[in-house]
């Protein structure tokens, strides 16, 4: 299943999540301009997962409607790439990596690519992204909160950078 999503240029608000057919097949939430943390909701509208920061935390944290964590995603130090690990509650862990300057991610497990993404904004907009979710283990919705989660470390990276 192909997903397109957005973030917000202020990080704030309600942005669509869209299928191949540009039909609305959820909403995120992005709760607020100050904070990192997100509400992601499937077709029917009710609240399938949530991302944020844990408190003097870098690490991105998926958690379920209920509160119960899913998984956490970190980034690694690399030098000539973008490489990420999002471990999960019970079911692995997966690399997320691409080329330095590649704006295509891959999503790997031991077994090799379960999922793609890639980020289709211009450079000085927000972000938008692609997903063609394979995985049967991960859910694409899920995989929103960890790619959203992604784009705010990124966020956080350069802006510490500065």
């Amino acid at each position: 299943m192909n997903l397109y999503f957005r973030d917000n240029f202020f990080s704030a608000g309600m942005t669509e999540i869209l299928n191949e057919r540009e039909q609305r097949v959820g909403h995120v939430d992005l709760k607020s301009a100050f904070g990192s943390s997100i509400e992601v909701y499937g077709q029917d509208g009710r609240l399938l997962y949530q991302g944020s920061f844990p408190i003097f935390s870098n690490k991105w944290q998926v958690t379920d409607a209920n509160g119960g964590q899913v998984g956490v995603l970190k980034s690694r130090l690399t030098f000539f790439s973008k490489k990420y690990t999002y471990d999960t509650a019970g079911r692995g862990s997966y690399e997320i990596v691409s080329p330095a300057f590649s704006r295509e991610y891959d999503i790997t497990d031991g077994s090799g690519m379960v999922a793609r993404f890639e980020q289709v904004n211009g450079w000085f907009s927000s972000g938008a992204f692609l997903l063609n979710n394979r995985c049967v283990d991960l859910d694409s919705y899920e995989l929103v909160a960890v790619i959203l989660g992604m784009h705010a470390i990124q966020k956080r990276q350069r802006s510490a950078a500065n």
